[in-house]
């Protein structure tokens, strides 16, 4: 029998929607016939669903388009970190940003990380971030017997860093502060939140040695309080509330 009509809609059918990609590339080779270390911006259009996230076209884009782009991904669910990038000038996750959400009737920008060399399109070299990172000691730091059951902890104690255990080490929020853009030194928020995360532990007994390395030129008085690294994470840390705890331990004395 021939069909006369197509068949109507599947209830409940997503909707599908072409989007358009526009991508900072970088090549330090020149294999794809450009002078080695050339900067440019691409465009790639894709078809996806409007509950697809960036993550999804970008892998499209690479299985399909262009398989020489170049970016990092791991468990796509928001907990590795690995897939950080500017999406339309913002520090984001690529596996947590839905199309929808970025007003897809225009082209999506998608760059690499600001203040961290670029290795090859959207891959960012991490070795800075991770070097301040375990400048600050991120371990639990005890005296005596190791105890034979676990480090006991209250309700109440374990509220003060609660927030900073959070981090997924994606570096987000240190690559959204402009002073860490250009001075070179600072640490970065990130290190300051997981040296937090240790220094407000009452199990840990290395606070003073962390305090004494933040307050170093290159710590958190560096922090100009601009709130671009709070807006950044992923997790929804209170980055900025974090560094200044920080601070009024050095003022004070008192954890």
């Amino acid at each position: 029998m021939t069909a006369t009509a197509d068949a109507p809609a599947e209830v409940g059918a997503i909707p599908s929607m072409t989007v358009t990609l526009k991508i900072l590339r970088f090549d330090p080779d020149g294999l794809d016939g450009r002078e080695p270390g050339t900067e440019y911006w691409e465009e790639f259009q894709v078809e996806a669903h409007a509950t697809d996230r960036v993550l999804d076209a970008l892998h499209e884009i690479k299985w399909d388009q262009d398989g020489s782009l170049a970016f990092r991904r791991s468990c796509a669910h928001g907990v590795c970190g690995s897939d950080a990038m500017r999406i339309n000038a913002r520090n984001r996750l690529a596996c947590k940003t839905l199309l929808k959400d970025l007003n897809p009737a225009r082209p999506i920008t998608v760059e690499p990380l600001k203040g961290l060399p670029v290795e090859k399109d959207l891959i960012v070299d991490m070795e800075p971030f991770f070097a301040s990172y375990r400048e600050i000691m991120p371990f639990l730091m005890t005296s005596g017997p190791t105890p034979e059951r676990e480090r006991l902890q209250s309700p109440e104690d374990r509220a003060k860093f609660d927030d900073t255990t959070k981090c997924i080490l994606c570096a987000a929020c240190t690559t959204s502060c402009p002073v860490f853009w250009t001075d070179g030194q600072y640490f970065g928020p990130q290190a300051i939140v997981g040296a937090h995360r240790f220094i407000f532990d009452s199990r840990d007994e290395g606070e003073w040695d962390r305090l004494e390395i933040l307050n170093d030129k290159a710590g958190v008085w560096k922090c100009r309080t601009a709130f671009n690294c709070t807006e950044a994470c992923p997790r929804g840390i209170e980055v900025t509330k974090a560094i200044s705890e920080v601070k009024k331990a050095l003022t004070t004395g008192e954890i």
